[in-house]
């Protein structure tokens, strides 16, 4: 095939991919299960190619961008606080799930039972991309999202190492009783390697100034982890995924601001771009696998109830393995988290591109591999489709919410007081008699500006007047238009530098986009925080006072004898009892609520003077 033929072939793949995404985004639908559906149905189009998809593409080309992608997000706080139910899932589910799903396959097909296992190890690790697409559109909890993206950043280690394992003793070249050891050396080496390239590159950043220089090393830091480790014999999942979670937590130390930002940009290009391309393959090769088993001399029955049969241990063995652990940490104390919480997880088993790309390791003389390929197929496309259509309705039967977004706004706003204050702070202790007193003006009016913006949008309403902050942004936007405009009129007469109108074109777009960005994020939230939701419509918001005269200290005396610490104080408008917030581990104001009923409750941090309605859900 002519390059310029190939060339083609990948702009209408992305360009499809990108409008598919597009279109799913545009009417809240699942980006996998549209991008692998549109995916089965051009596969069966006459002028459409046949695709095959090299396992090694995907293994070192597509796999380690990915996770790392998903890995610099990663809060190392977040993945430390729930280490133990990460473990258990992204390791021992997936050896449970593969030997379970093996013995099944042993059973129904003329396979080895180490070919049998293999299938397993295929099939065992679910998907980082679907699970957290459809966590995150949803809006489920915090916890259930940090817990799915901490399991799918290291559950393909330990499935392609059963992989190898398996593969090696159905070449009759391995011992079991090795497995155990390799295991540990494989993740042990990984993230010994991933540790080391992290520093290593921590190293050249903290002498890298040049956002483009330090973005480009950000784009080899996958591939500079990978790939020794897979050359040292081992896991470069686990090197990508402990490099990327290190490189992400120390971002703020090692990178200046620009490089941040560029980063960030240039990879959630990246993902979307990967991440589309790849579902699309996915379903791109369903023709070919299905013809390829519908040949393989099994009878068409047997091929369907192996398939069924395989779907079905593979949802089923994700509760079977998680409610028991979740029991056993609730009669134990150790864990006290809803039980609606294991359902929720227990039910994200979506797979994907790694279930598709491992099972085209299996060697060619694998037998019944046709049948094998199916049945991978058969989990990637049954699980999108059972379960991640599913999971919606899960998450509203269970009445599970996501993050509080008036919490999260306050929130927001209280951590940009205390920088501010900070700052502040810092400014009074730098001033020199020779400081001009306007510049000292400028700097107290500018960090202002920014935590009004935050406060003020915590008790607006559709009826109030126009905020000071917002008028500001309105009329530095038409200021910023007329800028603009005067400099492209300048650019075209020719009277200046190129150079130098660049320079200043980049100073306008800079501020611009500072606030584009933040209008985005306020039209976000701008639902839940305004709207129908007022004082005007709640009963209870008017019928509160707008404070209470308590006894005690400003404490949270569930929090003291439960040998917590509290994140910030509300107090009870009916009775004046202090608890905690929703952000602190106790969530006592809420579990205050559920007791007693009382409706209202209002923040008790200085600075802060809003109240909340739990029976409207309004903030006030």
């Amino acid at each position: 095939m002519r390059p310029v033929h190939v060339a083609i072939e990948l702009v209408a793949l992305v360009a499809t991919a990108t409008a598919l995404a597009a279109l799913a985004r545009r009417f809240g639908i699942s980006e996998p299960l549209v991008l692998t559906l549109a995916g089965v149905a051009a596969s069966y189009l006459p002028f459409v190619p046949e695709v095959h998809l090299d396992p090694e593409i995907v293994l070192l080309g597509l796999l380690p961008p990915l996770l790392y992608t998903a890995a610099i997000r990663t809060s190392l706080v977040d993945f430390r606080a729930d280490m133990r139910n990460i473990a258990l899932l992204s390791v021992g589910l997936v050896l449970f799930s593969a030997f379970a799903v093996g013995v099944v396959v042993w059973w129904l097909l003329p396979v080895p039972f180490a070919v049998a296992v293999a299938l397993g190890a295929v099939v065992a690790p679910p998907d980082a991309v679907a699970a957290t697409a459809v966590a995150r559109r949803i809006g489920m909890p915090r916890r259930i999202v940090t817990l799915l993206e901490g399991e799918s950043l290291f559950n393909d280690a330990t499935a392609l190492v059963t992989l190898r394992t398996a593969i090696a003793a159905a070449a009759g070249t391995y011992e079991m009783w090795r497995a155990g050891l390799d295991f540990l050396v494989a993740a042990g080496g990984g993230a010994a390697v991933g540790v080391a390239v992290a520093y290593l590159l921590a190293l050249l950043r903290r002498r890298i100034s040049d956002p483009v220089l330090d973005t480009t090393l950000s784009f080899l830091a996958p591939f500079l982890a990978y790939l020794p480790a897979e050359e040292l014999g081992a896991s470069g999942v686990i090197a990508v995924v402990v490099c990327g979670i290190i490189l992400g937590h120390n971002a703020p130390v090692w990178q200046s601001a620009a490089s941040r930002i560029a980063e960030r940009t240039n990879w959630n290009t990246i993902q979307f771009i990967l991440e589309s391309s790849v579902f699309l393959i996915i379903g791109l090769q369903v023709r070919a696998i299905l013809e390829g088993a519908w040949s393989s001399g099994l009878d068409r029955g047997t091929l369907v109830v192996t398939a069924v049969a395989v779907l079905a241990t593979v949802v089923l063995a994700r509760p079977l393995w998680i409610f028991p652990w979740a029991l056993l940490w609730r009669v134990t104390g150790s864990d006290d988290t809803p039980m609606t919480y294991p359902a929720v997880v227990s039910w994200a088993g979506m797979r994907g591109v790694v279930t598709l790309a491992a099972v085209l390791l299996l060697p060619e003389d694998t037998p019944q591999l046709p049948v094998l390929k199916m049945l991978a197929l058969v989990v990637v496309a049954g699980t999108l489709l059972l379960q991640g259509t599913s999971l919606p309705w899960l998450v509203r039967l269970l009445k599970l919410r996501g993050p509080s977004r008036a919490e999260d706004a306050l929130q927001k706003a209280s951590l940009l007081q205390q920088a501010v204050s900070a700052g502040l702070a810092e400014l009074d202790r730098r001033i020199t008699p020779e400081t001009p007193e306007a510049v000292v003006l400028s700097l107290r009016e500018r960090v202002t500006w920014q935590t009004n913006a935050a406060w003020e949008r915590l008790g607006r309403s559709e009826s109030e007047q126009v905020t000071p902050t917002a008028e500001y942004r309105r009329l530095r936007l038409a200021m910023l238009r007329v800028e603009r405009e005067t400099v492209l009129r300048v650019r075209d007469s020719g009277t200046l530098d190129y150079e130098i109108l660049q320079h200043v074109l980049a100073r306008l777009d800079l501020e611009e986009s500072m606030i584009d960005r933040f209008d985005e994020a306020e039209e976000e939230n701008a639902e839940s925080l305004s709207g129908p939701g007022t004082t005007e419509n709640c009963e209870h918001l008017l019928a509160a006072p707008m404070f209470l005269r308590q006894d005690g200290p400003d404490e949270c005396a569930e929090c003291l004898a439960e040998g917590l610490v509290w994140v910030h104080l509300r107090m009870c408008l009916t009775c004046g009892h202090i608890a905690c917030c929703d952000s602190s581990p106790g969530n006592h104001a809420t579990v205050h609520y559920g007791s007693t009923a009382h409706p209202v409750m209002r923040s008790v941090e200085p600075g802060e003077a809003w109240r909340w309605c739990y029976v409207d859900e309004l903030l006030g």
